[in-house]
């Protein structure tokens, strides 16, 4: 799939000299998407405590502790400028023969495999695309991608979601089925189906499709309020 151009690159190439990058809005998927994607980690295997972006702010910030024995296998975030709306939504439902999924309306997660440890989020990583897992949290398309950080020592040959042993699959699937299990109770998550590289590829297309439907000129807007606070020249100043 190829991937609609962002025609307000210039723009955020400005503000990032300015100021730091909303890690949602105001960083792209890399010039090698769908192949490889930026990153941006919110939660690593050694947390205690489930954070996550602030959408409104660009922040990071405590979303709860992590009240059972779970905590995540591996580095674990979102993908820039991707939104599980309308297209992702449509195709869970194509997948599944189902009729009643929605979006979550959340930037699309990713599961980044890595040999070395990474001690803290708040940070990207690239990383390229070898497959995920087609997941419905209440009635919700929730995907979870699956990718290996660029120039992994250990894991850098793997290309599918194939070469990764079942053990290591299952323990990834096992994670998000019981994450938000409270004891004694129902899971509210399922996994419909585990797809290769093709598949998470063509689904981070849709993500950005589905985001730019939503933001798309949120760069051009600030351009415009740009232009006409700070950008624009101050009144000349009366004498007398």
């Amino acid at each position: 799939m190829t991937l609609p151009t962002d025609t307000n690159d210039h723009v955020r190439d400005i503000l990032g000299v300015l100021f730091q990058a909303h890690p949602w809005h105001g960083v792209t998927m890399g010039d090698e998407a769908p192949v490889r994607v930026n990153c941006y980690i919110e939660v690593v295997p050694s947390d205690t405590v489930k954070y996550e972006l602030d959408k409104a702010s660009g922040h990071l910030k405590v979303d709860r502790p992590q009240l059972y024995s779970n905590t995540c296998p591996m580095p674990y975030g979102l993908v820039p400028q991707t939104l599980c709306a309308a297209r992702v939504a449509a195709r869970c439902n194509d997948v599944t023969g189902r009729e009643d999924i929605i979006g979550d309306n959340d930037p699309m997660d990713i599961c980044v495999i890595s040999e070395r440890s990474i001690p803290h989020g708040n940070l990207f990583m690239n990383a390229r695309l070898i497959g995920g897992l087609r997941m419905i949290d209440r009635g919700e398309a929730d995907d979870k991608l699956i990718a290996v950080m660029k120039n992994d020592p250990s894991f850098g040959s793997w290309r599918d979601l194939s070469d990764c042993p079942r053990a290591f699959i299952e323990r990834l699937k096992h994670y998000f089925l019981t994450y938000k299990q409270q004891p004694g109770k129902m899971s509210p998550c399922e996994i419909a189906e585990e797809y290769g590289v093709e598949e998470a590829q063509y689904m981070i297309g849709l993500a950005h499709q589905d985001y730019m439907d939503v933001y798309g000129n949120i760069a051009g807007g600030l351009a415009a309020a740009l232009r006409a606070s700070s950008i624009a020249p101050a009144p000349p100043i009366e004498e007398g």
